[in-house]
């Protein structure tokens, strides 16, 4: 059974910073495909960041420049480290996982607020 924990979402000023974690168990972590998605409210769940089995990234524009995502395969965690938070990037992020067969899993979710 796949189980991917998100955590590090809370509430946070405009220009703070927030470091969400994602830990993985029932799955190939090294050879999986990991990346955060975010879903605000009225809106369709996006790309954040992404990073391959090999270490390769991308990110959204929005992300680019102020996020970091990084993978730790021995303690099968991926982090993302958000720093000069905007109030647009308040969402729901999701950890995900697409796996050696191709399947994507979700996290159940973390809620980030960016709010004075």
């Amino acid at each position: 059974q796949v189980q991917l924990v998100e955590s590090g979402g809370g509430l946070v000023q405009p220009g703070g910073s927030l470091r969400l974690s994602c830990a993985a168990s029932g799955i190939f972590f090294s050879l999986s495909t990991m990346a955060w998605y975010r879903q605000a409210p009225g809106e369709q769940r996006e790309l954040v960041a992404e990073i391959t089995r090999t270490g390769g990234m991308s990110y959204a524009n929005s992300a680019k420049g102020r996020f970091t995502n990084s993978r730790d395969n021995a303690r099968k965690t991926v982090s993302l480290q958000m720093n000069s938070l905007k109030p647009e990037d308040t969402a729901v992020y999701y950890c995900s996982a697409v796996d050696i067969s191709s399947r994507r899993f979700w996290g159940q979710g973390t809620q980030v607020t960016v709010s004075a």
